[in-house]
Protein backbone atom coordinates (compact mmCIF):
# COMPACT_ATOMS: atom_id res chain seq x y z
CA UNK A 1 0.00 0.00 0.00
CA UNK A 2 1.31 3.43 -0.38
CA UNK A 3 0.11 7.00 0.56
CA UNK A 4 0.38 10.24 -1.07
CA UNK A 5 0.63 13.48 -0.30
CA UNK A 6 0.25 16.70 -2.60
CA UNK A 7 2.09 20.10 -2.37
CA UNK A 8 3.01 22.63 -3.74
CA UNK A 9 -0.36 24.56 -5.40
CA UNK A 10 -1.12 28.15 -4.89
CA UNK A 11 -2.20 31.33 -6.43
CA UNK A 12 -0.25 32.32 -9.38
CA UNK A 13 -0.81 34.93 -12.32
CA UNK A 14 -1.64 33.82 -15.84
CA UNK A 15 1.60 33.05 -17.69
CA UNK A 16 3.51 31.93 -14.16
CA UNK A 17 4.32 28.20 -12.82
CA UNK A 18 4.24 25.85 -10.24
CA UNK A 19 5.61 22.48 -9.69
CA UNK A 20 2.89 20.31 -7.53
CA UNK A 21 5.10 17.25 -5.79
CA UNK A 22 3.34 13.86 -4.86
CA UNK A 23 5.25 12.37 -2.46
CA UNK A 24 5.05 8.84 -1.66
CA UNK A 25 5.33 6.37 1.58
CA UNK A 26 4.96 2.94 2.32
CA UNK A 27 6.61 1.81 -1.11
CA UNK A 28 8.96 2.98 -3.20
CA UNK A 29 6.60 5.23 -6.00
CA UNK A 30 9.05 3.60 -8.78
CA UNK A 31 6.79 0.25 -8.37
CA UNK A 32 3.45 2.10 -9.54
CA UNK A 33 2.23 4.60 -11.96
CA UNK A 34 1.95 7.67 -10.61
CA UNK A 35 -1.14 9.60 -12.17
CA UNK A 36 -2.00 13.78 -12.07
CA UNK A 37 -5.88 14.72 -12.41
CA UNK A 38 -7.38 17.74 -11.76
CA UNK A 39 -11.18 18.58 -10.95
CA UNK A 40 -12.30 22.26 -11.59
CA UNK A 41 -15.59 23.61 -9.90
CA UNK A 42 -18.71 21.90 -12.06
CA UNK A 43 -16.86 20.15 -14.31
CA UNK A 44 -16.00 16.23 -14.32
CA UNK A 45 -12.30 14.94 -13.24
CA UNK A 46 -9.68 15.13 -16.16
CA UNK A 47 -6.93 12.70 -16.79
CA UNK A 48 -3.74 14.71 -17.11
CA UNK A 49 -1.37 11.57 -17.40
CA UNK A 50 1.19 8.89 -15.79
CA UNK A 51 4.59 8.45 -15.41
CA UNK A 52 4.14 5.88 -18.13
CA UNK A 53 2.29 8.15 -20.74
CA UNK A 54 3.87 11.30 -19.34
CA UNK A 55 1.67 13.94 -20.13
CA UNK A 56 -1.94 12.95 -21.78
CA UNK A 57 -4.33 15.86 -21.56
CA UNK A 58 -4.13 18.12 -25.04
CA UNK A 59 -4.73 21.12 -23.43
CA UNK A 60 -1.56 21.06 -21.94
CA UNK A 61 0.84 19.43 -23.59
CA UNK A 62 3.70 21.68 -24.41
CA UNK A 63 3.28 23.17 -21.12
CA UNK A 64 3.08 20.56 -18.29
CA UNK A 65 5.47 18.11 -17.84
CA UNK A 66 5.88 14.98 -15.50
CA UNK A 67 8.79 13.76 -13.57
CA UNK A 68 10.34 12.07 -11.12
CA UNK A 69 12.99 11.17 -8.28
CA UNK A 70 13.05 8.21 -7.19
CA UNK A 71 15.43 8.96 -4.00
CA UNK A 72 13.11 11.53 -2.53
CA UNK A 73 10.44 8.95 -3.61
CA UNK A 74 8.04 12.01 -5.69
CA UNK A 75 7.27 12.64 -8.59
CA UNK A 76 6.27 15.78 -10.03
CA UNK A 77 3.69 18.16 -12.30
CA UNK A 78 5.46 21.00 -13.75
CA UNK A 79 3.27 23.39 -15.04
CA UNK A 80 4.31 26.63 -16.93
CA UNK A 81 2.52 29.16 -18.78
CA UNK A 82 -0.56 28.83 -16.59
CA UNK A 83 -3.92 29.92 -17.96
CA UNK A 84 -7.11 30.78 -15.50
CA UNK A 85 -8.51 28.00 -17.60
CA UNK A 86 -5.64 25.32 -15.29
CA UNK A 87 -7.74 26.33 -12.11
CA UNK A 88 -8.56 23.08 -10.39
CA UNK A 89 -7.63 20.45 -7.89
CA UNK A 90 -5.05 18.75 -8.80
CA UNK A 91 -5.20 15.44 -7.37
CA UNK A 92 -2.22 12.42 -7.78
CA UNK A 93 -2.91 8.91 -7.45
CA UNK A 94 -1.59 5.45 -7.85
CA UNK A 95 -2.16 2.14 -9.76
CA UNK A 96 -0.02 -0.76 -10.09
CA UNK A 97 1.44 -2.03 -13.59
CA UNK A 98 -1.10 -4.15 -14.86
CA UNK A 99 -4.00 -3.14 -13.33
CA UNK A 100 -6.03 0.18 -14.42
CA UNK A 101 -7.71 1.27 -11.33
CA UNK A 102 -6.37 4.31 -9.25
CA UNK A 103 -6.85 2.40 -5.82
CA UNK A 104 -4.91 5.26 -4.18
CA UNK A 105 -5.48 9.01 -3.72
CA UNK A 106 -3.54 12.02 -2.48
CA UNK A 107 -5.67 14.71 -0.69
CA UNK A 108 -5.95 16.72 -3.72
CA UNK A 109 -3.67 20.78 -3.82
CA UNK A 110 -5.32 23.88 -4.92
CA UNK A 111 -4.45 25.84 -8.25
CA UNK A 112 -5.82 28.92 -8.75
CA UNK A 113 -4.80 30.96 -11.83
CA UNK A 114 -6.06 34.90 -12.17
CA UNK A 115 -5.61 36.75 -15.11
Amino acid sequence: QVQLVESGGGLVQAGGSLRLSCAASGRPVSSYYIGWFRQAPGKEREFVGDTGRTVDLESVKGRFTISGDNAKNTVYLQMNSLKPEDTAVYSCAARLPGTFAWNYWGQGTQVTVSS
